[in-house]
């Protein structure tokens, strides 16, 4: 539920899940809330619903990159990490307003 609120808030479409020691270990996407849309969803863990293994890009990678990775990867959110932290993000909507998609 913590998840949903989250995304809900921020109107980012998505949510990185990390672990204990800050590495990023999954996301949440508005899809896969979607497809957990069911009676027992605010029990599930952020675990149950996430996608594990999240494609990231490095904060030196071109936008053009990042484009290309959402478009091969056929998703719209990649989480920036280094040394497998999140710290940031890049959304389609972010790459069209820039003028880069």
């Amino acid at each position: 539920s913590e998840a949903l609120l989250t995304i809900t808030q921020k109107g980012l479409g998505c949510v990185g899940i990390t672990d204990s020691h800050g590495l990023l270990t999954g996301i949440i996407t508005d899809g896969d809330l979607r497809r957990n849309m069911t009676a027992d969803l605010l029990e599930k863990t952020a675990q149950d619903i996430m996608t594990p293994a999240p494609k990231t890009i490095a904060p030196d990678n071109l936008a053009g990159e990042a484009l290309a990775m959402m478009h091969t990867h056929k998703i719209q959110c990649l989480f920036v990490c280094e040394d497998g932290k999140p710290v940031g993000l890049v959304r389609f909507l972010d790459l069209l307003d820039s003028g880069v998609a």
